[in-house]
């Protein structure tokens, strides 16, 4: 029979064991750090990739604010209702710019229907499309820089000068609305007399023609007219007033017209 000097009563534990270290193993706590170190490496990339992205907005700003026109006066007109126009006045600003494009585009079919009716034969024909070929040229820029502009700024630097130009200017523009649609001979609009006038002597071409630029300066004229009111208020109810407009010339000068913040 064999017997054993183990003794059955001893310890399993080492007395050089602390009985107060941490029981996980230190092998185990490696793959949490591991993670750790990944979950910052992946913030760190992200938080470059964002800086990233905004130089680039910024660079791409700067350039378009480069851009020189071919007078070499000033920057060409930066134009971006998504980044410089308030959250709460994108809507009011982008029906603007709309009805800038539906005029844009009534003022072509207006010259193409004063093109067929000289073809019909009308006395007037030739000064209704020499007159509507100058609006075209002349007015789609005028209204871009004397009311859509201005109250493009005023709403981006709610300023009480641009406010007043647009007044003044977009008070014009519904006047000159009202002359296009009448649509007097000789006057360079196909307007209602002008389209009646070409239905009346079967010249379909040039009366739908007529029918189509009358509705546009119609859309146009009292969409302009339905905004004027609410920019009206708003001007009101903002505090802007013919002195601070003064001020703000003498303080800025024309220049600010053309730059932004």
């Amino acid at each position: 029979m064999s017997y054993s000097n183990e003794n059955p009563f001893a310890s399993t534990h080492s007395l050089d064991t602390n009985p107060f270290d941490d029981p996980v193993p230190q092998q185990s706590a490696q793959p949490a750090t591991s993670a750790r170190l990944e979950e910052i490496r992946r913030r760190e990339q992200d938080l470059e990739r964002r800086e990233a992205e905004l130089n680039n907005k910024a660079e791409h700003i700067r350039r378009m604010e480069g851009i020189i026109s071919p007078l070499a006066i000033f920057p060409l007109i930066f134009h971006s209702i998504q980044d410089e126009i308030p959250e709460t006045s994108r809507p009011l600003i982008t029906r603007l710019y709309q009805l800038w494009l539906v005029l844009l585009a009534t003022l072509i079919v207006n010259m193409v229907a004063c093109i067929f009716i000289l073809i019909s034969g009308a006395e007037s024909g030739g000064g209704d499309l020499g007159a509507s070929l100058g609006y075209m040229i002349f007015i789609s820029i005028l209204s871009f820089l004397l009311w859509y502009r201005p109250i493009y700024n005023g709403y981006m630097k709610e300023q009480a000068l641009y406010y007043y130009f647009y007044f003044f200017f977009g008070g014009f523009h519904l006047l000159f609305s009202l002359y296009m649609i009448i649509g007097i001979p000789g006057t360079g609009s196909a307007g209602l007399i002008q389209t009646i006038r070409e239905f009346s002597g079967h010249h379909w071409v040039a009366a739908i023609l007529g029918l189509i630029a009358t509705i546009g300066w119609t859309i146009q004229g009292v969409g302009n007219a339905y905004y004027y009111r609410e920019i009206y208020n708003h001007h009101t109810a903002a505090g802007h007033t013919m002195e601070k407009a003064k001020t703000e010339l003498a303080t800025h000068g024309a220049k600010a017209y053309f730059t932004r913040g």
